[in-house]
């Protein structure tokens, strides 16, 4: 039977199809709108790039806890019995943080007290003058600092933000310790700060919108592109620069799918949008595009363009950021780059691509290049001493005392008044000027590789 209807079938089908009118425009055009749309879902493509950035930024995460337990002690120094009890509630497991800070020696300072006869751990010079320079730097960008808070209020919908939210991510927008005071006490006439009677929350609110700050960085990016190259200013419009990592696969009807999306217009983060119908699926299509320009335009307002997911996630509900914020993010990964390494892969760090260039970033601040310095002093591998406790003499130690007290005294530490007063200040023949490496008896070389293990 199938053979005898077998030759009809396809007769048939040949008339249907010389019936057919000849719409192979309007054909083509259906099944290419149909196969070039950007997928929901993508898989991360690691760019060892930032991955190798994200490995120092792991350690300097844990030298800054360190270094804020020893600087609130009295004459910021503690003892190594004290170090382990207190770094427990950072973190560190019993004895970690003792063989955390024999492996930062130009950081940390490990020497016998010359009177109790017990370890003691302190910050060297080095570290002391990269603090006074990071704290000068800040303090020094106080006028930047308000310029970022007001463009930053000016993001959210109802232009205010919780005290708390923008305290935790005080160090990726280079904010100061006392920003509350210095940055929004201190001006009035931008901001006020007040605190909700439901919550008991405090909140800041902007006083005043600025329209020359409504200005997005994408744009002035735009500008200099087009001034720059030239081009079809239809295509920069609503263009962003992307940057795929190396080993991203991009087929023919993604690259479409791209240059679709380019060109799509969207409403500025700036602008406001709770008057506008968002049913249509353009307007959803808008309102996805002006989440990446949300985001683009948070991680300019950073210090060194790069801040964490979990602190975005904070600011999501008052500027309209999707839920699923990593998964949103993985679709425009030639924009954004998202890492994993630090806190065993808890912690998502999110990069702008375009502010990097070799795991450096492209126009540094001041605030940045203090920063670099600490990763510096983690990286700078231990000299070529003998790996035991130097004993120094006591005259020699007192003089060691004395010098680490003046710098904390320069860096503005209150608490550096208390000096360790100890009558000779004959500086040993050993040359007690240099820091004091130690590793030694109880850490030998191949049980310290085994730790470096543990830890990392």
């Amino acid at each position: 039977m199938h053979k005898v209807f077998r030759p009809l079938v396809q007769v048939a089908k040949s008339v249907s199809r010389s019936l057919r009118p000849p719409n192979l425009i309007l054909f083509f055009v259906h099944d290419f709108s149909q196969s070039t749309s950007i997928p929901k879902k993508q898989q991360r493509v690691r760019d060892h790039g930032y991955d190798n950035y994200m490995e120092i930024e792991k350690k300097i995460r844990k030298v800054l806890k360190v270094q804020e337990l020893i600087l609130s002690q009295p004459n910021s120094m503690l003892s190594s019995a004290r170090l382990d009890n207190l770094s427990r509630r950072l973190g560190f497991k019993q004895f970690e943080a003792g063989r955390f800070v024999l492996k930062f020696p130009h950081i940390f300072d490990v020497f016998e007290h010359p009177v109790q006869r017990i370890l003691y751990c302190r910050l060297t010079r080095k570290a002391l003058i990269q603090i006074q320079q990071e704290n000068e730097a800040v303090m020094a960008q106080i006028d930047d600092s308000v310029t970022r808070l007001r463009k930053l209020l000016m993001l959210s919908n109802t232009k205010r933000l919780g005290l708390e939210h923008v305290r935790i991510a005080k160090r990726e927008f280079g904010f100061p310790e006392d920003f509350e005071y210095s940055v929004i006490l201190k001006h009035p006439e931008f901001f006020r700060l007040f605190e909700d009677k439901e919550s008991k929350s405090k909140y800041i609110e902007l006083v005043e919108k600025d329209p020359e700050l409504g200005v997005c960085a994408i744009e002035n990016v735009r500008e200099n592109e087009y001034r720059e190259k030239g081009g079809d200013a239809e295509n920069i419009r609503f263009s962003f620069i992307i940057n795929f990592p190396p080993g991203f696969k991009t087929g023919k009807y993604y690259k479409i799918a791209i240059w679709k999306w380019q060109r799509l217009p969207y409403w500025s983060p700036y602008e406001d949008v709770s008057g506008y119908d968002m049913r249509s699926l353009e307007a959803q299509k808008r309102m996805e595009k002006r989440a990446v320009a949300m985001i683009h335009e948070i991680l300019s307002l950073t210090v060194e363009k790069k801040i964490s997911l979990e602190r975005i996630a904070h600011f999501r509900i008052t500027m309209n950021l999707p839920k699923k914020l990593k998964d949103f993010l993985l679709q425009h990964q030639g924009i954004f780059y998202i890492s994993t390494r630090g806190n065993y892969g808890k912690l998502h760090t999110i990069f702008l691509r375009e502010a990097y260039n070799k795991g450096e970033l492209i126009e540094p601040n001041e605030v940045y290049l203090a920063r670099r310095q600490l990763a510096k002093l983690i990286t700078l591998r231990r000299p070529n001493t003998d790996h035991q406790f130097v004993y120094h003499r006591r005259e020699s130690a007192s003089d060691c005392f004395d010098r680490v007290d003046l710098d904390q005294v320069k860096i503005g530490s209150e608490k550096s008044r208390n000096e360790v007063k100890i009558g000779d200040n004959e500086q040993g023949s050993d040359g007690s000027e240099s820091d004091l490496e130690s590793d030694g008896e109880c850490c030998g070389v191949d049980e310290e590789d085994e730790e470096n293990k543990l830890i990392d």
